[in-house]
């Protein structure tokens, strides 16, 4: 695997263009985000996402995410009312993976098999921030959490011991969450709490609409 040490604030250009050359090749991408680090693969990478769910052992049912710049990319890839776009705005960027309507621009493989959902997330994070704007598309990502782990991978030096395969790629900016995201489902209309992660829940409930 090969291993890029950013800046965590200021992550250097040079590297960050590697690093999209790298998607852009068919790699699978380790980079920090505000929650927990995530494995990331380009939307047209076919090869690349098989091997993230290989790595994770994720079956076709897991809801992988897309992680995007901003909001942009919700006229293409989600249906959501004005209501949940308010909602979305209030709590974007930060630690949260929304789950809400697929367009049929969302790739299948994106697709939960029997509900047409997608995952969306805005990380709050210089790093990811940087590469998403390099590439200007979103990234297909997942947590990286290993079979047989409660936590997610946060140090650099294990996720080359554990993470065999020469054609990854690391982007270590010295720091990684343990933490995964706060997901909430806004496919029905009303947010609904999945999972409480390391985006706050307080008030959240009381915004919607």
């Amino acid at each position: 695997m090969r291993r890029l040490f950013v800046h965590p604030l200021d992550p250097q250009p040079r590297l960050v263009r590697q690093a999209v050359e790298g998607l852009r090749e068919g790699r699978v991408l380790i980079l920090p985000t505000d929650a927990c680090a995530v494995l990331a693969a380009g939307l047209d990478q076919k090869a690349a996402v098989e091997r993230l769910r290989r790595i994770r052992q994720l079956d076709a049912r897991h809801l992988l995410t897309l992680l995007c710049a901003d909001l942009s990319a919700l006229a293409t890839y989600a249906q959501i009312d004005n209501a949940s776009y308010r909602f979305l705005k209030a709590w974007t960027p930060g630690p949260y993976t929304f789950v809400l309507n697929a367009t049929r621009q969302v790739p299948r493989r994106l697709w939960h098999p029997s509900r047409r959902t997608v995952g969306l997330r805005v990380p709050d994070h210089p790093v990811a921030q940087a590469v998403l704007r390099e590439l200007g598309e979103p990234l297909i990502c997942s947590s990286l959490i290993l079979p047989g782990d409660d936590l997610p991978l946060h140090d650099g030096d294990e996720m080359l011991a554990r993470i065999a395969g020469g054609s990854e790629m690391l982007l270590d900016a010295g720091h990684f969450g343990v933490v995964p995201t706060t997901v909430i489902d806004l496919s029905s209309g009303a947010p609904q709490i999945l999972r409480e992660g390391a985006g706050s829940v307080q008030r959240m409930l009381g915004q919607a609409g």
